[in-house]
């Protein structure tokens, strides 16, 4: 009896703490995933996008300069084309972004934050910015009006 007392005894010293640091490991390797399942599903939108601007190549999207001499019908499909792009920008910004990051989710959001400068870089999409961010989220609406006047003041010097 004194036995079976005994190993209950190291269970519970024992074993508990390690059930405890075990399920905190899980769950911490869980959240890593997670992080990483929703910067892969973001990235492909990404990718989506850029494969979905060259079946409109007409609007010469890929260039760092603005698109002229547009027609309304391609004036329209840029304006769209601006929306999806925002929307992206934006859900990026919403589960990707973070006051006080972590290391590791910096290193993620740097890379949205340089698609947004680069995108920012181009005229058109800054002059768009006004029509494109009326019911946006206010502290995306702030982060890229930022980031647009930053890459304005960059190339303007």
């Amino acid at each position: 009896m004194q036995t079976l007392e005994m190993l209950s005894m190291l269970v519970t010293i024992f074993g508990l703490p390690l059930a405890i640091f075990v399920f905190v490991f899980e769950q911490r390797k869980q959240r890593i995933n997670e992080e990483e399942e929703i910067y892969q599903m973001l990235a492909d939108g990404y990718t989506n996008f850029l494969k979905l601007s060259l079946n409109h190549s007409d609007l010469r999207l890929q260039s760092a300069n603005a698109t002229v001499d547009l027609n309304d019908e391609q004036r329209d499909r840029l304006m769209g084309m601006f929306s999806i792009l925002i929307a992206l920008f934006e859900r990026a910004y919403l589960v990707a972004h973070e006051p006080d990051m972590p290391e590791r989710k910096k290193r993620h959001w740097a890379s949205w934050e340089d698609f947004m400068r680069e995108w920012c870089r181009r005229e058109d999409f800054r002059n768009a910015l006004p029509q494109l961010l009326p019911g946006e989220d206010p502290e995306f609406a702030v982060y890229i009006h930022r980031l647009a006047q930053e890459e304005a003041a960059r190339l303007s010097s």
